[in-house]
């Protein structure tokens, strides 16, 4: 169980992505725009971000440049999710310093994969 921060401004995929993690179990902080980020991760210490890339006013790969630049936000891990899945995105995406590409529409199988990769699941744990 951890702390995932989804940086969404779609409230479907907000609901989905919020649900999903919940079954696992993961506490769950929402920022609907991204303002303020390096405040919200301090006061909050996700254990992973979901970052979307295109949100209203502002971009997510501006946002998460800002996070690995911060010496105490840059250990963190950051899946973004986004529609963007043309090879030159994909490029911008990966020099921005994110550490998992998924495209949507997200399979839920890929979801809980990538997110397991970066916080085992109760369920693994209870087999350890």
């Amino acid at each position: 169980m951890g702390r995932v921060l989804i940086v969404e401004d779609n409230e479907l995929n907000l609901k989905l992505f919020h649900d999903l993690l919940t079954i696992q179990e993961h506490e769950v902080v929402i920022s609907r725009n991204g303002v303020n980020i390096i405040d919200l991760v301090k006061d909050t210490k996700p254990d992973l971000i979901l970052m979307d890339i295109h949100l209203n006013g502002i971009s997510g790969i501006d946002l998460i440049q800002t996070l690995k630049a911060n010496q105490e936000t840059k250990h963190i891990p950051i899946i973004t999710v986004t529609a963007f899945a043309m090879k030159v995105d994909q490029a911008k995406i990966s020099k921005s310093g994110c550490d998992m590409y998924l495209s949507k529409p997200v399979s839920i199988d890929k979801f809980f994969k990538a997110v397991e990769k970066f916080i085992p699941s109760v369920t693994k744990k209870s087999k350890l």
